[in-house]
């Protein structure tokens, strides 16, 4: 470009060459003169250049005509085809358990691993690929998790691992590589490089827009480019490989056309309701826009459904809230129409935007307006608001050539270098296996750290920019150091115990173990080892510990067993009480219990027999001279060794005793001298009469319980 306020833009197409001049005047933007060139051959496929020689012929021949009214031109504004673009989604996790709280570095350095990782799925996809052969165009960060739950900023938080999800945007070099030597062969040097749907996105959608959820589809001859933005972000990227030239072939197969007759007569379609053509059988027919459009239906309503099908894809599997259609084949007809109800939106959120809809623009009068004129006034815009720059830096003794839509930073240049930074940060320390308690645990090592980055010899930040020129390299990480671990770090704690028994105080403590020898709190653990920590947890096994475990024997349940029976005497047994309720040895035992321990005890026989309920004997009540009186005659005796056991002869717990039982008799008058003395007065004459309820009896009279007995002296 000779004026140096003048931008001379190229868009490179499937089917034609765009040349463009544009004019900055102050605030506004004005077309100055375009040139379109269509290629004499299928040179281009897909946004990729096959034939470089073919297109190079074509843009030089746009330039000469440019040249011919504006002088000299000899730097160009070009965009990479977002057909060419790979997006990929990635995710990163690092782990942080024990680590300071996390920084902005910390941060970026596990971004550009997702950025890397996703570079690496992307070279997986495509045989004989490395992932250093894709350029980094831009990513976004989706969202970040801490111990697997979402949370808005990752800085100055703690926890066990933190992962990111990004989406990102590459460009196959080879892409580059390609336009740059068309370029060169037309005598052209590239002033900036931009990416087709940015290029339309940055002039029909601000920043501020881009937070809603459109789709922009630049429908060109070969493919149609589409481009998505929701959250403030362009989102992802993606094409088809139908467009135009699918309804010129559909127009040229129903009326037997050739191609170019057949691109004319679809052209014509735009702004006439009857056109007239010629087939190759030189046969001239008059056709009416309705009948074409009947014949061509199924080829509109291939390409809309193709179009549908990619967006649905792109964007999550829903329909965006609106649609905008540049290129020259989004003029085809009822095409807006028929994508409306394919995506289930009202007809007036897909549209048509031409150049009419750019903000500050101006046209020289000669300048036809019209939406295939987007693109390439999108590519000398952005291609000075933001240029994808070229510079040449050493990454450890590499030298790489990057490019990239904002200010190059250090982490732009380990992106296009391939250097693998997961393979870079220190390894964690030896991790410990030790058992605690019959269970195993994993103890893990320090941190290794993060790789050494330097730019020009100087310690560096990965967001530091670069310029052309510098040098960096990136030193590997330290490894973590082993754990050191005491006994007592790793005991959540080691309480004692206190407690009464039968009002003396006592103090239990853990007994520890390590490798089955007694160990203290501050030993240090090595791999392997098998630690136990227990503190007696029932009463039996506290006893036990402070000597006492004979008192449980006190404990035991008493019993007797009488000829073949074995008689248990509750009573008498030995009990155990914790804070002032029945308890067994089994019974847990906690800091501050009061035991109170009754030992068992030997009962005499009289005792016994009470306790025991075993009847001993028979009874009867009855009344002499007037007074209460308990007959009582024995039923049983009881004999130890051979030996008759008084009521005063103590039992012990266990022993045998023998019984003679008695035959049951009714008690009669005479049964009365067992339980009372007879006084004889001296004034009788040891004569007497034996009184029953004032009846005189002898000595053999049966008695019944309550009579009246008497004694009278005569």
């Amino acid at each position: 470009m000779t004026p140096n306020d003048l931008t001379f833009a190229l868009d490179i197409g499937t089917r034609s060459v765009v040349g463009l001049i544009l004019k900055e005047e102050n605030d506004s933007y004005l077309i100055v003169d375009t040139v379109v060139k269509e290629h004499t051959k299928r040179s281009m496929l897909d946004g990729q250049i096959h034939d470089v020689l073919s297109v190079a012929n074509v843009i030089s021949s746009v330039k000469k005509e440019l040249e011919k009214k504006h002088g000299p031109l000899h730097k160009v504004c070009v965009a990479a085809a977002g057909r060419a673009l790979k997006t990929e989604r990635a995710t990163a996790s690092i782990e942080i358990t024990g680590k300071p709280m996390i920084q902005k570095e910390d941060i970026l350095h596990l971004e550009l691993i997702a950025v890397q990782i996703a570079q690496q799925q992307l070279a997986k996809k495509h045989e004989n690929e490395r992932a250093h052969h894709y350029d980094c165009v831009g990513y976004s960060v989706l969202h970040y998790d801490l111990d697997g739950e979402e949370i808005g900023s990752l800085i100055d938080q703690q926890g066990e691992e933190v992962s990111v999800e990004i989406i990102a945007t590459f460009l196959p070099k080879v892409v580059v590589e390609s336009l740059l030597a068309a370029l060169n062969r037309a005598e052209l040097e590239m002033e900036a490089l931009t990416l087709e749907p940015i290029a339309a996105i940055n002039v029909l959608i601000p920043t501020s827009m881009r937070r809603l959820n459109v789709a922009l589809v630049d429908i060109g001859a070969g493919t149609s480019d589409i481009a998505i933005t929701d959250m403030g972000t362009i989102i992802s990227y993606g094409m088809v490989p139908i467009a135009g030239d699918e309804i010129t072939e559909a127009v040229s197969d129903e009326f037997l056309l050739d191609f170019p007759k057949a691109e004319e007569a679809k052209r014509q379609l735009e702004s006439e309701n009857t056109i007239t053509v010629t087939d190759i059988l030189g046969f001239e027919t008059e056709l009416s826009k309705e009948d074409i459009l009947i014949k061509i239906s199924p080829a509109i309503d291939k390409l809309a459904a193709s179009i549908r099908d990619e967006i649905i894809r792109l964007n999550n599997g829903v329909s965006p809230k609106a649609i905008m259609l540049v290129g020259g084949g989004s003029l085809t007809p009822e095409l807006p129409k028929r994508l409306a109800a394919l995506l289930e939106l009202p007809e007036n959120r897909v549209a048509i935007r031409g150049i009419d809809a750019i903000p500050q623009l101006k046209l020289e009068e000669h300048v036809q307006k019209g939406p295939e004129l987007v693109t390439p006034i999108g590519i000398a815009v952005s291609s000075k608001q933001n240029p994808i720059q070229y510079i040449s830096v050493t990454v450890n003794e590499r030298t790489v050539r990057l490019f990239h839509m904002k200010s190059l930073t250090v982490a732009d240049s380990l992106l296009s270098s391939g250097v693998q930074l997961t393979k870079l940060y220190g390894k964690p320390g030896m991790a410990l296996m030790v058992t605690v308690n019959n269970k195993a645990i994993t103890i893990p090592g320090g941190h290794g750290t993060a790789p050494i980055i330097k730019k020009n010899g100087m310690i560096c930040s990965i967001e530091d920019p670069i310029t052309h020129g510098d040098t960096i390299t990136v030193e590997k990480g330290k490894d973590g150091e082993p754990p050191v671990v005491t006994v007592s770090s790793i005991l959540d704690d080691t309480p004692s115990k206190s407690f009464h028994v039968n009002g003396q105080a006592y103090t239990i403590t853990p007994t520890i173990l390590l490798n089955n020898k007694k160990a203290s709190l501050n030993v240090l653990l090595s791999d392997r080892d098998v630690l136990l920590c227990s503190i007696p947890a029932t009463i039996e096994e506290a006893l036990n510990s402070i000597g006492l475990k004979h008192e449980l024997d006190k404990l035991k349940p008493f019993s007797v067993m009488i000829d073949d029976k074995v008689l248990p005497v509750p009573a008498c047994s030995g009990k155990l009480f914790k804070n002032g309720l029945e308890a067994s040895k089994d019974s847990k035992l906690e800091d501050g219990d009061i035991l109170v321990l009754k030992p068992m005890k030997k009962p005499i026989l009289k005792e016994f027999i009470l306790e025991a309920n075993i009847k001993q004997s028979q009874t009867m009540p009855i009344i002499f001279n007037g007074q209460s009186i308990v007959l009582e005659k024995t039923l049983q005796e009881f004999y130890r060794d051979g030996i008759k056991l008084t009521d005063r002869d103590v039992l012990y717990n266990g022993e045998f005793v023998e019984t003679k039982k008695r035959k049951v008799e009714p008690f009669i008058f005479q049964d009365l001298f067992t339980a009372v003395e007879i006084d004889i007065p001296h004034s009788s004459s040891n004569q007497f009469k034996l009184l029953k309820n004032s009846r005189e009896v002898s000595f053999q009279e049966p008695l019944n319980p309550g009579d009246e007995l008497e004694i009278q002296w005569i």
